[in-house]
């Protein structure tokens, strides 16, 4: 493909006002292309095209839809290794992982698809004689689609899937940190039988493009991932102009070690719930929280196991935490090391920023120990590579540790007790646990979401996401 990529606006390719660089945060050399910036006007073009497409989709028919729907999924699928190589590229995280992203993304489309053929309307007798009622649900509008940089494709699947499945037509603002992935899934978009306007691609800064799009009265509805900060803003946007709204945004997510854990499964765990995809997901465990009888041992296996952990470029073979995303994000990993020792944290391991085979943001995950739930390093997202150990006496501390935060999207034990894991799953605030599984990992067909300061507005995924993407209208007929 040619390096400046285009925006897409009501079935056309169109150049925006301006444009960006992209470039391999695992090789600065490494230039990924130009990416349109769109503008405010045409932030405004997109939406009406949005609102005429989504007036012919909506009535579209089933057939039409799951058909759509299936042929994206089934070109995903067929595409991941390209793909996930140009998503692990872009985004930095270990090749093996950017393919699974694309896999997962193709899923979605599938899900959605028979979603589609599924009836979701309920009939039901009135308490008057005579009077059938039937309750339908029909698609919202137009959905503003407002997604993260580091899942760069799966987060925004998973808001798209559903939006076009019910009905709904599509405006696709992706971070500007990782536009290749979302131009790469546009254009096999574009290519299918869906009426113009119904799906739009809109690169460019949150606070030019982003702005204009959750300023708008003409939307619908708007779904966002990304920071707490973000989300109140948009929060307060969307409710002046009563658009619907839903926000999934920070965490700090604890992983449970119980005296009785299978301490080799708790490494495992805290490992890819910490670390994997560099630390930079909403669902990464920061902090570790560990009995007393096991800490030391604990401490000391994962340690080793992060010593053994290869870090460097996405595409090298065997690695395992790529780059963070950015320069900012480094700078500011590297400042939370500083701060959580100034705080009286003690550095177990890592930390640092480390020179790999080519000019990238990378750095060695790093591990506290000697924390407490006060200091701020465990109380306000991180999202990167660091992890830090809160040392417990028992389950109640570790219970009160867990949930003494304005965050709640997910939390793990690891245990063997039938009553600990019990009580862990009735007293955990947060909407995902896991018992025995890193608190990374969900699946596709079931909902996904938080409580308190983490989510806001209906869930995500599976059939729950029906509640966001369509409305509901109760018909009475009488006979």
């Amino acid at each position: 493909m040619s390096s400046l990529h285009s925006l897409y606006i009501n079935g056309q390719w169109v150049d925006g006002e301006s444009h960006i660089t992209n470039v391999n945060p695992s090789d600065l050399s490494d230039v990924i292309g130009d990416y349109a910036q769109a503008s405010t006007v045409q932030v405004e073009a997109a939406i009406t095209a949005a609102r005429s497409g989504q007036r012919e989709w909506g009535k579209s028919g089933l057939e039409q839809r799951y058909s759509v729907l299936m042929a994206i999924g089934d070109e995903l699928m067929a595409r991941k290794e390209e793909l996930g190589r140009l998503l692990s590229r872009e985004e930095g995280k270990p090749l093996a992982e950017g393919i699974g992203e694309v896999a997962r993304s193709a899923q979605f489309f599938h899900y959605y698809a028979a979603e589609v053929l599924r009836q979701i309307d309920e009939r039901v007798d009135s308490v008057r004689p005579g009077v059938q009622v039937e309750t339908r649900r029909e698609p919202v509008g137009v959905v503003g689609i407002i997604s993260p940089w580091n899942f760069p494709m799966a987060t925004a699947v998973w808001k798209i899937a559903p939006a076009l499945a019910f009905g709904n037509a599509v405006i696709f603002k992706p971070a500007n940190l990782v536009p290749a992935s979302a131009w790469a899934l546009t254009e096999i978009i574009s290519r299918q039988a869906l009426p113009a306007g119904t799906f739009n691609l809109l690169m460019g800064s949150g606070g030019r493009v982003g702005e204009a799009l959750i300023t708008s009265p003409a939307i619908n509805a708007l779904t966002f991932t990304g920071s707490l900060e973000v989300g109140r803003r948009i929060a307060a946007a969307t409710a002046g102009n009563l658009v619907k709204c839903q926000l999934e945004m920070g965490s700090k997510n604890a992983l449970i070690v119980a005296e009785d854990a299978d301490l080799d499964l708790a490494v495992e765990a805290a490992f890819n719930g910490a670390y994997s995809s560099t630390g930079q997901k909403c669902t990464a465990s920061s902090r570790l929280i560990v009995h007393q009888a096991v800490h030391d041992v604990f401490v000391d296996k994962l340690s080793a196991r992060l010593a053994n952990a290869k870090v460097g470029p996405a595409l090298e073979e065997g690695v395992q935490i790529g780059p963070v995303a950015d320069a900012r994000q480094l700078e500011s990993n590297l400042a939370w090391i500083e701060r959580a020792k100034a705080d009286g944290a003690q550095l177990a391991f890592g930390g640092e920023r480390v020179n790999c085979s080519s000019d990238g943001y990378f750095m060695v995950p790093a591990l506290f120990t000697d924390t407490t739930n006060e200091m701020a390093i465990n109380r306000e997202e991180v999202f990167g590579p660091i992890a830090c150990v809160i040392k417990v006496t028992d389950m109640d501390e570790a219970i009160t540790t867990l949930n003494d935060t304005n965050f709640g999207l997910t939390a793990g034990i690891i245990t063997d007790s039938l009553a600990l894991s019990s009580r862990f799953k009735a007293e955990a605030e947060t909407g995902c646990v896991m018992v025995n599984l890193p608190t990374a990992g969900t699946d596709y067909h079931v909902p996904f979401g938080g409580r308190k300061d983490s989510s806001f507005g209906p869930r995500e995924q599976g059939r729950y996401a029906r509640e966001f993407y369509t409305v509901v209208k109760t018909c009475y007929v009488k006979a």
